[in-house]
């Protein structure tokens, strides 16, 4: 059976732990969980009738005292770069992320996930500048871990991708 790691990239706090217990475990809970280092679950899923294990890697939130430690993504084959729009910086913190995924790695598939969509009252980031992203070609995914909206399809999206990436 095919194998491919994802990881969980983002700030803490948003929601990347919340995403990956409802993709796993089809369950949320209002109790912040602080990750320390990072917690492996698997789930198999069916992509194009080829049975894949996603091995997911819930890697620590970074910020201005603890940053990601770049050997967490070796053998990465994709990630879900998760933002918290109701705080404008992760969306900064997130795309710097990125960039330094790219250059120790180059490009692979992954989806940046607008989380908490049932929050859309309460976001502070500009709703213009995601469009031009999404015109660029920014795969972006609104997601909820709380309602499930937009879960499935962000893993399986991204599982799609990683098996039909050359790499």
């Amino acid at each position: 059976m095919l194998q491919k790691k994802i990881c969980m990239l983002g700030s803490f706090s948003v929601g990347k732990t919340s995403l990956v217990r409802r993709f796993v475990e089809s369950l949320f809970d209002e109790r912040y969980q602080t990750t320390i280092g990072v917690k492996v679950d698997k789930k198999v899923v069916q992509v194009d009738g080829q049975e894949i294990t996603l091995v997911l890697w819930d890697i620590h939130g970074e910020d201005v005292f603890q940053k990601m430690r770049m050997t967490y993504l070796r053998g990465m084959s994709g990630y879900l770069l998760v933002v918290d729009p109701t705080r404008r910086a992760t969306l900064e913190e997130a795309l710097g992320l990125k960039a330094r995924v790219e250059e120790a790695l180059g490009r692979i598939p992954q989806i940046l996930l607008l989380n908490k969509c049932d929050l859309i009252a309460d976001w502070e980031i500009d709703l213009d500048r995601i469009g031009k992203f999404e015109t660029a070609g920014q795969p972006i995914i609104r997601t909820s871990a709380k309602t499930g909206e937009g879960v499935e399809e962000a893993f399986s999206r991204l599982a799609e991708a990683m098996l039909h990436s050359p790499s």
